[in-house]
């Protein structure tokens, strides 16, 4: 599989770990950066694999930085992107199979190596389970701004 990879320095250590198992397992990594553990800024680095991902030029994203929170919130400002905050493997698999994730994020101070191998492998390895989800995940792309209730719900007065 294509995977892209970056982080903030915070998780440069953990990017880098990762990169090499996955390159071990086979995969093809692109390594997005940064390239060092010099003070970064997280939402650079979310961007850029946020537009990775949308151009194509990869089919799952790992994103991670200290709590993995900052750089989540980064990837999915982008509309044709769906990242999910885990941190363990039942949460990444869960991230696949109803949401149609195609980046997970990961918190480099909350969680370690082989945790992080394990919520990566759940990741890679479930599918889609399209059905009733498709209809959910198209409305992640799509939101109804101004936010309006669903029709089967009342609006307080």
């Amino acid at each position: 599989m294509h995977i892209a990879i970056a982080s903030d320095h915070a998780a440069f250590a953990l990017k880098q770990a990762l990169a090499a198992w996955l390159r071990g397992e086979g995969h093809t990594v692109d390594d997005l950066g940064p390239d060092g553990e010099a003070s970064v800024d997280y939402p650079d680095y979310g961007y850029r694999l946020a537009e990775h991902l949308a151009a194509g030029h990869a089919e799952r994203g790992i994103a991670l930085c200290g709590s993995g929170i900052g750089i989540s919130i980064a990837v999915n400002r982008h509309p044709a992107v769906r990242c999910a905050l885990v941190g363990e493997p039942l949460s990444a698999s869960l991230a696949r199979e109803h949401n149609d994730a195609q980046v997970i994020a990961l918190g480099a101070r909350l969680i370690g190596p082989d945790m992080a191998r394990a919520c990566v492998t759940a990741f890679l390895d479930t599918p889609f389970a399209g059905d009733r989800h498709v209809r959910r995940v198209g409305k992640l792309s799509h939101p109804p701004f101004p936010a309006r209730p669903a029709a089967n719900e009342s609006s307080a007065a």
